[in-house]
């Protein structure tokens, strides 16, 4: 018996669970608040762990028009723009994780990932007031007076998921004292940067991040600054150019390259949650940021909602009852694999340590963690493959690592 499906939130995540479902033949349907389905933003990281994952759905050839494979991340000093270290990745990387790691405009991923769903599946300026769950399934219910009905409930709905709010309560952001203000240039009008290349440039209290987006055409900036906590939860607030210039006065003749060439400028205040102790309950269950926000200092934010959606994908996909008991069995599995490892990543990204491994989050210790990144690090994070995690049955040894690192997520978490 097929199961129906109904994803609220047309981001990344949702988009991918909505994809993975779709190909394996689950009735999936995506309601998205927004009168259109588009994504804000720049740029992105794209893992290994998440590259992956989109080329077995299909998007390797599009991917590979539109992102790009950096050769190497160089670390510059930020006073005069000196070579301080080179981590070499690009046919490295991709040798090591079996997959490459790329960067891409979050616009342009999106809009693949939406191209692997039928319109029809697609439902635009439907916000999601509440929801009842049943015996016999999940009524959703929308701002606009309409309803609908499906066996489960997947809420991809974001930082201030309603569906979160329902399945695990109220909580509070925990601000992590930093903002980052980020924007586009055109890569002809920074001439110093190679577009083959990501940049860090590390300053006594600010770090700059370059790399490549849209086949190399441009640039994504990232400039990390210590700030007052805001009054909101935000990472799409308009700043002014001044910001940026002040922040950057003095710098290396590469960043003021940016500086010169930056047009919007926005304000990404960066805050996450404390790890949820449940997701799910029998008929409904999470994923992406609205499961696990976190900040970007390991650059898994998408990377984590794309592996959560192709995982649930696979596990609802094995339970072909459509009864309360078989999908309460998939979403059980669903979160025993996704959650502790999500944990780890999510508490390693405040200071991009891996638990256990913490350091007061100031911009000292993030600056010299994020460099130390680039290799051993992250390493466990690129190398996992969710996929084969759950068709091994849970025997593949990144997830051995995950469970046998469940009483250090506890002491963290605590």
């Amino acid at each position: 018996m097929s199961i129906t499906a109904a994803v609220v939130g047309g981001g990344l995540g949702g988009l991918t669970a909505a994809a993975a479902l779709h190909a394996r033949g689950v009735d999936v349907h995506v309601y998205e608040r927004g009168q259109a389905l588009r994504e804000q933003g720049v740029g992105m990281h794209l893992g290994p762990n998440g590259t992956r994952l989109l080329r077995r759905l299909g998007l390797g050839p599009r991917l590979a028009e539109a992102a790009v494979r950096p050769d190497a991340l160089e670390v510059r000093a930020f006073h005069n723009g000196a070579q301080v270290a080179v981590q070499e990745m690009g046919e490295v990387w991709e040798r090591q994780f079996r997959a490459p790691y790329l960067t891409v405009h979050r616009g342009d991923l999106h809009r693949m990932l939406a191209g692997l769903l039928p319109a029809a599946r697609v439902h635009t300026g439907k916000e999601l007031t509440g929801f009842r769950e049943g015996p016999d399934g999940v009524r959703l219910e929308f701002a606009d007076g309409t309803t609908a009905e499906a066996d489960v409930l997947i809420g991809a709905d974001g930082v201030h998921s309603a569906v979160r709010r329902a399945v695990a309560g109220e909580d509070a952001p925990v601000y992590s004292g930093n903002s980052a203000l980020r924007g586009l240039v055109d890569a002809a009008d920074v001439p110093g940067l190679d577009p083959a290349r990501m940049y860090m440039f590390a300053g006594p209290a600010a770090r700059v991040l370059c790399y490549p987006v849209s086949g190399g055409r441009q640039f994504t900036y990232v400039v990390v600054v210590p700030a007052a906590e805001g009054d909101a939860e935000s990472w799409t607030s308009a700043t002014d150019r001044s910001d940026l210039d002040s922040v950057l006065a003095g710098w290396a003749p590469q960043v003021r390259e940016v500086v010169a060439a930056a047009g919007e400028v926005r304000r990404w205040a960066l805050y996450d949650r404390a790890p949820l102790e449940r997701w799910s309950t029998r008929r409904v269950t999470l994923l992406g940021d609205a499961a696990h926000p976190m900040l970007p200092h390991h650059g898994q934010g998408a990377n984590q909602a794309i592996e959560d959606g192709v995982a649930l994908a696979l596990c609802l996909d094995e339970e072909v009852d459509a009864g309360a008991d078989g999908i309460a069995a998939a979403l059980r599995r669903y979160e025993s694999v996704r959650r502790p490892h999500t944990t780890r990543v999510q508490l390693g990204s405040r200071t991009g340590q891996p638990p256990g491994k913490e350091e007061k989050n100031s911009m000292a210790n993030t600056t010299n963690n994020n460099i130390n990144n680039a290799a051993a690090n992250v390493n466990w994070i690129l190398d996992n493959d969710v996929e084969a995690n759950l068709n091994n049955n849970g025997t593949n040894n990144n997830l051995n690592n995950i469970n046998g690192n469940n009483e250090n997520l506890n002491n963290n978490a605590a």
